[in-house]
């Protein structure tokens, strides 16, 4: 390890290189995934409501990314298409009801651009959020012409008070997989993200008996087909055919667009033999989400572990420890914790003990390599609300300390090269060297003995140096997460 000695010349300060003390050496940065569901569906996170101007919206989003920066969080999972809708400029799917009450009618400015360019400011990254089969939450909903229930009614399949389209049709895999990839290529997101809603949740009727999906003409045209797949299977594979072909057809896109994806907190009933569930996700999701993480078609996999650390029927770290053990790719294993049902049963202290439980590091018995550790919350309304003293946990807590998202070295393991660095009156600055892009700065700065991280965006060149700080180290993080070696400055007064 080397740093940058420096010596004034006209105001710019030259740098030589001396080897560097071993005490003066930046730590490693720390590195855990901190995200958060931003849902705009139902208008449940953002907009607070339907129909507000363009720049409350704008207020609204700002502070909740601020908020998120507030509590050391680095990621923000934002809905973008909660019913084969849109809150980007698509040329495929309206422009959803979520924003201006009437679906189809602009709001005047991009949001996810929007969000993208501000949550990257702050540091965050910003993963699109998609929902792939939900048509309609409601059959009353007003439609623009050009939703997909008007365009293709003949993949549409009505279920309960809502409309979906049917897995099982293969032209309605390719549309969904088309307007992800429409997002992958225009905007600069960090990743994209499928929630839990497959196949649909059963709905029961009087009697307690689970109504059937509507789709036997589907099934009827698959077996004329010559298929041979009895039908739960045959879903199952539809749903696996998806999934996998989304990782692929991203990865051919932008290898560095992580995807994500967030199941049911319980692969089955009885797996493991001491939790209990009233839904099998396989059987009635027709989820086999144990075989996507084992396959290596995401690059972060986050069971809704919703439920409390006791009793064991529904255990987090019984839960957390069982698909740990099914993780033989190494994939990141992220969580997420249910921080809106904090209350009088469930304290806050308890996420924090959750958030701990994830840190946790024992061997594999599969020798699979470990993921780094990671966690995302349910959702960014308990946050902003504060629910329960949940912040003050997070941010003097948990997340006391800043952190990286990791990397993910499956895509991508070449390290970038150390940046170049010098002092000016003002502070530091610097500029890439090499070849390889950077994706963010990380800024390690040490005052009285003790080191502080900043992340800062691809743009950003400089930085004030605080009052105190004799040491500033920069590395550069490529757009997987490797990081260069430190190039440190020592500060002469």
């Amino acid at each position: 390890m080397r740093f940058h000695r420096i010596l004034s010349v006209f105001g710019l300060i030259a740098v030589s290189f001396v080897p560097l003390r071993a005490a003066e050496q930046p730590p490693e940065i720390p590195r855990e995934f901190r995200g958060v569901w931003v849902a705009t569906v139902y208008n449940l996170n953002w907009p607070s409501k339907a129909g507000l101007p363009m720049a409350q919206q704008k207020v609204e989003l700002q502070a909740i990314l601020d908020r998120a920066v507030n509590l050391h969080l680095n990621a923000i999972l934002l809905q973008v298409r909660p019913s084969s809708d849109a809150l980007y400029d698509s040329k495929i799917e309206p422009w959803s009801v979520s924003l201006t009450g009437k679906m189809g009618q602009a709001p005047g400015y991009d949001p996810l651009a929007w969000a993208i360019t501000e949550a990257h400011a702050r540091g965050l990254e910003l993963h699109a959020w998609f929902n792939p089969f939900r048509a309609l939450t409601s059959l009353q909903a007003s439609v623009s012409a050009s939703h997909v229930t008007r365009v293709h009614p003949e993949w549409v399949r009505k279920y309960g008070g809502q409309l979906l389209l049917d897995p099982g049709e293969p032209a309605v895999r390719d549309y969904v997989r088309r307007v992800i990839l429409d997002v992958v290529k225009r905007y600069d997101v960090d990743g994209v993200h499928i929630d839990d809603y497959f196949y649909p949740y059963p709905i029961r009727d009087k009697a307690g008996v689970i109504a059937p999906f509507p789709d036997d003409a589907t099934w009827q045209r698959y077996l004329t087909g010559g298929g041979k797949l009895n039908r739960g299977d045959w879903r199952r594979e539809n749903i696996n055919e998806f999934v996998e072909s989304t990782y692929r057809s991203i990865k051919a896109e932008k290898r560095w667009v992580k995807f994500g994806i967030s199941p049911f907190g319980i692969w089955r009933p009885r797996v493991p033999e001491s939790i209990e569930a009233k839904l099998d996700a396989y059987d009635q999701l027709y989820a086999d989400s144990r075989r996507w993480l084992q396959e290596g078609w995401c690059d972060y996999f986050s069971p809704q572990l919703y439920w409390p650390i006791e009793p064991a029927a529904q255990s987090f770290p019984v839960l957390y420890q069982w698909w740990s053990q099914q993780n033989r790719t190494g994939r990141h294993l992220w969580p997420g914790m249910a921080t809106e049902r904090i209350g009088p049963q469930r304290p806050a202290q308890e996420i924090a003990r959750q958030i701990a439980i994830t840190r946790q590091t024992a061997p594999d018995p599969a020798g699979a390599p470990l993921s780094v550790p990671g966690q995302i919350c349910w959702d960014m309304k308990s946050l902003m609300r504060d629910l329960g003293g949940i912040d003050a946990v997070l941010r003097e807590g948990a997340y006391r300390d800043v952190a990286l998202v990791p990397a993910c070295p499956w895509l991508g393991s070449q390290n970038p090269s150390i940046p170049s660095v010098s002092q000016t009156a003002r502070g530091i600055t610097w500029k890439s060297v090499g070849e390889i892009p950077s994706r963010w700065w990380a800024v390690q700065t040490r005052n009285k003995g003790k080191w502080r991280l900043q992340v800062l965006p691809a743009d950003a060149s400089e930085a004030a140096v605080e009052e105190g700080a004799d040491t500033v180290a920069v590395k550069a993080i490529d757009r997987y997460g490797n990081a260069s070696r430190p190039a440190v400055v020592e500060i002469r007064k």
